[in-house]
């Protein structure tokens, strides 16, 4: 694994954007930015951190960053912005640059190309400093005049606060799949949410300190955090047309979200219990191949010991090959289970933040009840 190293601009840059860090390290990449003087001081950590994934936003990000200002102002907070340029080729990373020489809260992060809004997003949790995470687009469309209500929404005892654009101005070929996917998503994740796809998001840090996403899994961090035991809601915020450019999406995202929904599928429900999933799928394959073979010995014996010439030969019947195709599929798929399960098992201790402790409570010797949370 590779570590941060500092480009010929001076900037530090994290390490291989495409990698996902084990948890353990996060601690040792953020206080790398911290020594080189790309995040302010790690002792002065703000209650806010705002991420903004940009990829050629040059034009929107001056006015982002002055209706963000605006509204920590009024909220008299302290916050972060985390501007990641997921590999603009505009002059995106100049105009940040431009705007970190103005605010000491401003920390921008240069990937080395374009890997996406995962592991941009990725990348931006491992460097924030904040209790709250927020992260929304850096095209305009969503409003920063939503965050004050979102705090009081997370304050009143959630975990995770995510936006519903109730009135999207989006075209219809991006509108139509996004609520049929929303729909999948929540009838398979539990979590009852209008639009897993917005982008506009409040979190407390154990949240996304918890996660690892990569791919297209940004869609599904509610349904992720959800399966981890965090309190999940909605809360509707308004979505503004697209003031600059034009959207950086395309149909190709659905085939590539269907692959991460499978995944979230089955990671969500067997990560621990692999066998659970193989098992079943062996089992009843064995079960049809073993039926197949009874009856087909059945016609056998019917046909050699009782001479019914009318029964043909069995050798050459396809569902013989059927029963043999179902009988050694079932072995491969228990076999697979066990191997996963073995897998588990070894590596388990890096596996065990995956269960995540809120709080403690104890009785001290003096009768006086002592409560403590504890963050991974």
């Amino acid at each position: 694994m590779s570590t941060p190293r500092e480009s010929l601009t001076g900037t530090v840059e994290p390490a291989g954007a495409d990698t996902v860090l084990h948890p353990k390290l996060r601690s040792a990449f953020r206080n790398k930015f911290s020594e080189e003087n790309f995040l302010p001081n790690p002792d002065q950590s703000p209650l806010f951190s705002v991420i903004i994934p940009v990829f050629n936003e040059s034009e929107s990000i001056p006015e982002l960053y002055t209706s963000i200002d605006a509204v920590f102002t009024s909220m008299k907070s302290e916050y972060e912005i985390i501007f990641v340029n997921d590999g603009s080729t505009d002059d995106t990373l100049d105009v940040l640059r431009l705007l970190a020489k103005k605010s000491s809260r401003i920390t921008v992060i240069d990937q080395r190309r374009n890997f996406g809004k995962a592991i941009a997003l990725d990348t931006g949790f491992q460097a924030a400093r904040g209790d709250i995470i927020i992260t929304m687009d850096g095209d305009l469309q969503d409003d920063p005049k939503e965050i004050p209500p979102m705090f009081e929404k997370l304050n009143a005892g959630f975990d995770l606060v995510s936006g519903w654009k109730q009135k999207r101005y989006d075209p219809w070929h991006k509108t139509v799949p996004s609520k049929l996917f929303n729909f999948m998503t929540a009838q398979l994740s539990g979590v009852c949410l209008h639009d897993f796809n917005c982008g506009f998001k409040m979190y407390r840090c154990e949240v996304v300190k918890s996660i690892r996403i990569y791919g297209e899994m940004h869609r599904y961090i509610p349904a992720l955090a959800h399966w981890k035991g965090f309190r999940v809601a909605e809360i509707s915020v308004k979505h503004h047309p697209r003031k600059y450019g034009k959207s950086k999406y395309g149909i190709e995202r659905l085939l590539r979200g269907f692959f991460d929904f499978v995944t979230i599928a089955f990671i969500t429900k067997y990560h621990a219990k692999p066998m659970h999933f193989f098992g079943k799928l062996g089992f009843w394959l064995i079960l049809a191949g073993s039926v197949s073979g009874i009856y087909l010995a059945s016609l056998w014996i019917i046909r050699e010991i009782f001479s019914v010439t009318s029964i043909g030969p069995i050798g050459t019947r396809p569902l013989l090959f059927v029963a043999v195709l179902f009988i050694v599929a079932g072995l491969l798929f228990f076999a697979t289970g066990l191997i996963c399960e073995m897998i588990l098992y070894y590596f388990k201790d890096l596996t065990i933040d995956s269960y995540i402790t809120k709080e403690i409570y104890r009785e001290d010797s003096s009768n006086t009840k002592e409560s403590r949370k504890k963050k991974r």
